[in-house]
């Protein structure tokens, strides 16, 4: 069988992520592991019942974000590890118990919240103009008695912060299971020869150009899945019970609510992209016929909707990979595109190749005070280019949100978040587009593009649909078993190909269990978003509206200080209007059209 996945000791140092700059050793680790366990049980960690001076105010906020950020760095690096290496016990122990001290960390703290409300909005207010210090956590603060309504006693505060570690396990059962523990029969050649098949190496295998790895891929994929199905719908159903019980502990009207308020998202957002990606639903139909006539004329199968268009893809070195992605970014500015190759490679942010045991996927993730680390499974595509923009989008989102906030709001939502990461996608394939004139290679770029597209702006809002009816039913005393969500995917996705893709109904209604993204509330919906309002950046900057860089910039370096909406907006993106998600398709249109007539350019 061919081998391409190698063990993660054949990796070379300079594509491996930089772990050691969180803690230099396994051992600094533990000892500051065993001092946070330390100051839990002395009660250091904790919070007075009462503060009496906006002084006190601040230096409780101060001591709070300092443990918090400490307990982080734990199992920020306790989840390098165990992302790399799933297979190895000891480093899923490790995270584990990260995981566990990090959520008694916030529960001990989680006190602050009903302390703050206790202490009420004139006192905390007149505090915030007195005191110099305390006024950076103005907005924290005033967001704090904007939820007065949801937060609930110290107690019981302190009982949903110690919920966080159980309740995550369900998550964390799910990836275990599909990353650690399933073992696929490898994917077959025509002339039957077997390519391993993994996590890390499906997404090349469905982009194949033997038709036979594509369905071998996909059929052996999905039927590990299948073969768990009962297993993975108890672990989402029982996900989706907990988000449940937590809006209705914090009497919210429902958990869709609960979820948008956190960031003081309206509702009309959510509603607004279903409908209006249902009304471009006529797009995608054109698209699928677009490639089965490229592909020959037959019936499309789900799994022919990655397969290659062009007839030979770019190969694309890692490094390569890295000048084209700055290149791409070069109106950003010159500090912009530094900070990109010193953490590509001698700050090594990111942990380039696949490697086995290495978890599916790809994802930024850090601390202030620390990299932007980026896990991914690079194979010298064009799409791996792609993923790789991508997560340095979200990175350099937290390397700029760190280098111009204070800690408080280090953290962003995830509704601005992928707005940074497709920006950057954005901006390279307007690059290569302009830079390059040769048919074969335009195609295989709006190839990658509709890849994206396809996954941002069909996959994303059908899985929405399919989270909304799920959470609905659990709303409202209904069981969610297996097959009900096997019906519930078949159908929508049923919509969404149209007439010109083919059905396996059971694979096809399995999709659902492949995104791990269902275990977070309502957070499928904002990739579609996302994809929309960097369409409507890239679209400013490339044209060269004036100030579009700086504002954008400013909307980076915003981090978590305002409410997304209000940040994208100050920038120049209405995401509460449907006008940018429906520009997105408009932009997806242009792309077809082009994509028809380099098509017919090479009798295709």
């Amino acid at each position: 069988m061919a081998t391409i996945v190698p063990p993660r000791s054949e990796i070379p140092e300079k594509y491996r992520w930089n772990a050691e700059s969180v803690f230099s050793t396994l051992k600094a680790w533990e000892s500051e592991f065993k001092q946070i366990e330390e100051a839990l049980m002395n009660q250091s960690i904790s919070v007075p019942p009462e503060v009496r001076s906006g002084q006190a105010l601040y230096e409780l906020l101060e001591s709070s974000l300092n443990w918090l950020t400490r307990a982080k760095k734990i199992y920020l690096y306790a989840g390098l590890e165990h992302s790399v290496e799933t297979t190895i016990a000891d480093a899923a122990q490790r995270y584990s118990e990260a995981r566990s001290l990090l959520s008694k960390v916030e529960s001990r703290l989680a006190a602050i919240q009903p302390l703050v409300i206790q202490l009420g909005k004139e006192k905390i207010r007149a505090w915030l103009d007195e005191d110099k210090n305390l006024s950076i956590y103005r907005f924290h603060l005033e967001d704090i008695l904007r939820k007065q309504k949801h937060v609930r006693s110290n107690e019981i505060e302190t009982l949903l912060g110690l919920l966080r570690d159980p309740f995550s396990g369900t998550s964390a059962a799910a990836q275990m299971l599909t990353s650690a523990d399933f073992k696929f029969p490898p994917a077959l050649t025509m002339q039957d020869e077997p390519i391993e098949l993994t996590q890390g190496s499906y997404p090349s295998l469905l982009a194949d150009p033997d038709p036979n790895v594509r369905k071998t891929a996909w059929n052996h994929y999905l039927d590990l899945y299948l073969a768990h199905q009962n297993t993975l719908a108890t672990t989402l159903e029982t996900s989706i019970k907990q988000n449940v019980l937590l809006a209705r502990t914090r009497d919210y009207e429902s958990s869709l609510h609960a979820s948008l308020d956190e960031y003081r998202i309206p509702t009309e957002v959510f509603n607004n992209l279903l409908e209006t990606f249902q009304t471009n639903l006529p797009l995608w139909h054109r698209y699928w016929n677009i490639r089965r006539e490229a592909l020959g004329g037959k019936r499309l199968q789900v799994y022919d909707t990655w397969a290659p268009l062009a007839s030979e893809r770019p190969h694309v070195p890692y490094e390569q990979a890295v000048e084209w992605i700055c290149a791409g970014l070069e109106p950003m500015g010159e500090a912009y595109t530094a900070a990109i190759r010193r953490g590509c490679s001698e700050d090594r942010w990111v942990d380039v190749y696949p490697n086995q045991g290495k978890r599916g996927g790809a994802f930024s993730s850090g601390v202030h005070g620390t990299h932007p680390f980026i896990v991914m499974s690079y194979n010298d595509t064009l799409f791996s280019l792609s993923t790789l923009a991508h997560e340095l989008g979200h990175s350099m989102h937290s390397y700029l949100t760190w280098n111009n906030q204070p800690v408080v709001y280090s953290d962003y939502s995830l509704f601005v978040a992928e707005v940074a990461s497709n920006f950057h996608q954005a901006m390279v394939r307007a690059y290569l587009l302009e830079q390059f004139d040769q048919p074969e290679f335009r195609i295989a770029v709006i190839e990658e593009a509709m890849a994206n597209i396809y996954r941002y702006l069909l996959i994303m809002p059908t899985l929405a649909r399919l989270e909304l009816e799920s959470h609905q039913r659990i709303e409202k005393g209904m069981g969610l078993t297996a097959q009900i969500l096997k019906e519930l995917c078949l159908e929508y996705f049923k919509e969404a190909y149209g007439p010109g893709v083919e059905l396996d109904p059971e694979r096809t209604g399995m999709i659902w269990a492949t995104f791990g993204h269902l275990y977070v509330d309502y957070y499928v919906y904002q990739y579609a978003t996302g994809i929309a309002g960097a369409s409507a950046f890239a679209q400013k900057i490339l044209s060269g509206e004036s100030g579009a860089v700086d504002r954008y910039l400013a909307f980076l370096n915003v981090g978590g200080a305002c409410y997304p909406i209000d940040a994208l907006s100050t920038a120049g993106v209405d995401l509460a209007s449907p006008q940018p998600v429906q520009a997105a398709f408009d932009s997806m249109e242009a792309l077809l059209d082009e994509l028809e007539f380099l098509l017919g350019k090479i009798g295709r």
